[in-house]
C-alpha cells in the first residue's frame, strides 16, 4: 500500500491534479442519487412554492409542511450546498435561479418531474437495473408483475403524477420545437398518444387556423377532454379514444408522435407507425419528436433516457439510422431531422410510395 502511494507521488504534479479531479468527479456521480432524492422531497413538500414570495426560516417552513424543523433544515442546507437554494443568516432560505424551476407555477417547471422520479414504484425499478442488464428483462415488469401502463391504470394517483410530469416536460420543450419547425402548412394535426393535450394546445395557439384531433386510450380520454375544454379549445380540437396499435383517426395532414415510440420495442413501434401509415392521406406528413442517440461519448440526456426506457417500459432511444429503419418497415420514409434548442429532435416522414 505504501509503494502505491509513493508511485502516485512520483507522478508529475499536473497528472496528480488530473487524477484527483477525475476521482472527485466519479464520487460526485456515485452520490448523484442523494441530490435526486433531496430534490424529490423538496418538490413533494412544495418548498419552492412556499419560497416563491421571499426567504423564510426553516422553522416556518417546517410548520407549513408538517415536517420536523431540524430535519427540514438539514435537507435545505444540503440543497443550498448544490445551488438549489441559498441559505441566509438565521437559517433562512431563498430560491436560486435553479430552485425557481421547482416552483409549480413557472413556465418550464421541473417540480412534477422531480416528484415523479422519486416515487417508490419508479425508484424501486431503477434498483433492479442490474437484473435488466443481466437478463434484458424489463425491471419494472419483473418487480411489479405487470407493465408500467397497467400499474398506472390501477393507481390513479400515480397516473396523475405521471401526467403532470409529462405535461410539464412538454411545456419545457414545446416552444423549442415550435421555434424550429413550421406547422403552418397543416390544416389538421392528429396528436397520437397526446396525453392531456399540452403540446397540441401549444400548436393550436401558435396557429389559430389549425384544428386538432387528440387520440388517447379510452380509460384516460375523459381527463384529456376535460383538459382540452379547460384550455378553451373544444371548438378546434376533439378528443378521440382508441388503441394506436389497431388504428388512429384518418384525415390528418400531420400525424404527431411525441415521446411515444421510445416507450416500445421495435416490433411495437413499427405497429404504431403502421397504424399511422394506414390513416395517412397521400399528402400527409408523419412527425416524430424524440431524443436521438448521437455519436459515441455524446448525448447524455438521450443515453440516460434510454436506460429509463429499458428499466421502466422495455422501450429504447434510437439513432437516426434506427429511426429510419423503423419508418421504412412501416411503409414510410424519413425525409429530414430538425434539431431544436431542447434535447429533442423532430423527424419528418412521408408515405414511402409518394
Amino acid at each position: 500500500m505504501e509503494r502505491h502511494t509513493e508511485m502516485r507521488n512520483d507522478l508529475p504534479s499536473a497528472t496528480r491534479t488530473t487524477a484527483k479531479s477525475a476521482r472527485a468527479e466519479l464520487l460526485r456521480l456515485i452520490n448523484g442519487f442523494q441530490a435526486s432524492q433531496a430534490i424529490h422531497v423538496a418538490a413533494t413538500l412544495g418548498l419552492s412554492d412556499l419560497l416563491g414570495e421571499g426567504s423564510k426560516s426553516a422553522t416556518d417552513l417546517a410548520a407549513s409542511t408538517g415536517t420536523h424543523p431540524v430535519a427540514l433544515y438539514r435537507l435545505m442546507r444540503a440543497l443550498a450546498s448544490i445551488g438549489v437554494l441559498r441559505e441566509d443568516p438565521g437559517r433562512r432560505f431563498a430560491l436560486t435561479p435553479v430552485g425557481e424551476f421547482l416552483r409549480s407555477d413557472v413556465a418550464g417547471t421541473y417540480a412534477p418531474m422531480a416528484e415523479l422520479i422519486g416515487r417508490p414504484y419508479f425508484w424501486q425499478a431503477w434498483n433492479h437495473l442490474l437484473h435488466t442488464v443481466r437478463t434484458d428483462a424489463t425491471a419494472f415488469d419483473d418487480l411489479h408483475g405487470r407493465s408500467v401502463w397497467a400499474y398506472r391504470a390501477e393507481h390513479p394517483d400515480e397516473a396523475r403524477i405521471f401526467d403532470r410530469a409529462m405535461a410539464a416536460g412538454t411545456e419545457g420543450f414545446a416552444e423549442a420545437v415550435l421555434d424550429a419547425y413550421d406547422f403552418g402548412r397543416f390544416d389538421r394535426v392528429v396528436d397520437v398518444g397526446g396525453g392531456d393535450g399540452t403540446f397540441l394546445a401549444k400548436i393550436l395557439a401558435a396557429y389559430p387556423r389549425i384544428v386538432g384531433t387528440l387520440f388517447e386510450q379510452p380509460h384516460i380520454i375523459a381527463r384529456t377532454a376535460a383538459s382540452i375544454e379547460s384550455r378553451g379549445l373544444s371548438n378546434r380540437c376533439q378528443a378521440v379514444g382508441g388503441d394506436f396499435f389497431s388504428s388512429v383517426p384518418a384525415g390528418g395532414d400531420a400525424y404527431l408522435l411525441k415521446w411515444i415510440l421510445h416507450d416500445w420495442d421495435d416490433t411495437a413501434a413499427i405497429d404504431i407507425l403502421r397504424s399511422c401509415r394506414r390513416a395517412m392521406k397521400p399528402s400527409s406528413t408523419l412527425l416524430v419528436v424524440e431524443h436521438i442517440i448521437g455519436p459515441p461519448n455524446a448525448s447524455p440526456e438521450a443515453a440516460f433516457m434510454d436506460l429509463t426506457m429499458m428499466v421502466m417500459a422495455g422501450g429504447r432511444e434510437r439513432t437516426r439510422d434506427e429511426f429510419a429503419a423503423l419508418f421504412t418497415q412501416a411503409g414510410c420514409e424519413l425525409r429530414s431531422v430538425t434539431t431544436t434548442a431542447s434535447p429533442l429532435c423532430l423527424m419528418e416522414g412521408v408515405a414511402a410510395d409518394i
